[in-house]
């Protein structure tokens, strides 16, 4: 049976997309083509959990060749599109089935050889997106000789050329037709890894992610992200010596999910909810709160009593005529060298859920915000952010 079902993966996909129902008895992906076609959207989600349920050949079929079988998907799609409004599918003609959490979630540090040209997941906080710009995907050449329009398909990054007409045989009468030719916006992005899951004394280390079509601007510098994709290479190149036997690994980003901000990542059990209710009982609650903060620094406890305030925060308020009013504390120390302001600082960054610590001297205006940088290999600039940006909802 598990045979049968493997020899046709684009049948399964059909399948799956058609007959899976959730735990309400909905048919959840029919329910979403439906309203695919009503958006007029070229891509639906899957949940990656829900594929495993269906059938578990298939999600490892997935994991293990991404290209084949993300092309299988792509092809069901349309075919039951296609019985839905078989004019719309007969316009757009190329859909994507975007993977929720598709494979191992890999950290980036974690990443090696035996995921290449794997599905995996990472996690991180965008720092860098570069502008969207086209690549072309398919080139439309017509012949000057015999007036012949071919197409040819581009799979590098290298823009390929055919040298012979193949309806005349005539070399060199190929001409390039840009406005016939096919295009897909692309951008490229780098993830970082999050700052509270830095092993300490170690610093960050980040992928490059390229999001294609409906994925680009999905995202923007600061933002906590979850990137499902396949682990590509790209061959590392030097002036000296060509082409080298290293490569750089990157991510062909086939889903892409903001992620819960600020201290709503943290979890909290029935457990810790009901020590916490105890403790809120005790009548010296705020004093043992300011005593837990940095303990090994002594006295200092109207500072303390502050951090703990700007730490709990408050609740934000719009006011009848439309003003908002944050909930969240700046708190601004000032005092003389060696009181352990610094100590404080770091201690606050390592206890918040996100915390960025940075100094003045290490620090400028435009590291604090964003700044823009060049890439070395394609020479595009970047918008990389700051600590406060990446600091958002947190402590900085």
């Amino acid at each position: 049976m598990v045979e049968a079902k493997l020899k046709d993966p684009v049948g399964q996909f059909m399948e799956f997309f058609k007959s899976f129902a959730d735990s309400r008895g909905t048919l959840k992906y029919r329910e979403r083509i439906r309203q695919m076609v009503v958006s007029n959207s070229k891509s639906i989600v899957v949940d990656f959990d829900d594929l495993l349920l269906y059938d578990v050949d298939l999600a490892k079929g997935l994991v293990d060749k991404p290209r084949e079988y993300l092309n299988y998907a792509s092809d069901a799609l349309y075919n039951v599109i296609k019985t839905e409004n078989r004019a719309y599918a007969e316009k757009v003609r190329k859909f994507h089935a975007r993977f929720r959490a598709a494979g191992d979630l890999v950290p980036i540090r974690r990443i090696r050889a035996e995921h290449i040209n794997k599905m995996i997941t990472v996690d991180g906080v965008l720092v860098r997106a570069s502008n969207v710009r086209q690549r072309l995907v398919e080139a439309a050449f017509t012949c000057r000789n015999c007036r012949e329009t071919m197409r040819v398909p581009q799979v590098t990054r290298s823009f390929t050329t055919p040298s012979v007409c193949p309806s005349c045989g005539r070399r060199g009468s190929l001409e390039f037709m840009p406005e016939e030719s096919l295009y897909i916006d692309v951008q490229t992005l780098v993830v970082q890894e999050r700052p509270e899951e830095l092993p300490p004394g170690q610093l960050p280390r980040s992928i490059e992610v390229v999001a294609v079509e409906d994925l680009v601007d999905k995202a923007r510098p600061g933002d906590r992200v979850f990137v499902s994709g396949v682990l590509s290479v790209r061959q590392e190149y030097s002036q000296r010596l060509g082409r080298l036997t290293t490569f750089t690994t990157y991510l062909e980003a086939n889903h892409i999910e903001i992620s819960t901000k600020g201290i709503e990542e943290v979890e909290i059990t029935p457990e810790d909810e009901e020590k916490i209710r105890e403790a809120a009982k005790n009548p010296q609650i705020v004093d043992k709160i300011v005593r837990s903060i940095a303990p090994s620094i002594y006295g200092m406890e109207e500072v303390k009593e502050a951090i703990a305030y700007m730490l709990f925060g408050g609740v934000p308020k719009t006011m009848p005529d439309g003003v908002r009013i944050r909930g969240d504390l700046h708190v601004l120390i000032v005092g003389d060298p060696g009181t352990a302001k610094s100590q404080l600082l770091q201690y606050v960054a390592k206890l918040a859920p996100r915390g960025i610590y940075t100094s003045g001297k290490g620090s400028t205006a435009a590291g604090l915000t964003a700044t823009v940088v060049r890439d070395k290999a394609t020479g595009d600039f970047f918008l990389e952010a700051g600590a406060l940006v990446l600091a958002d909802n947190g402590v900085a």
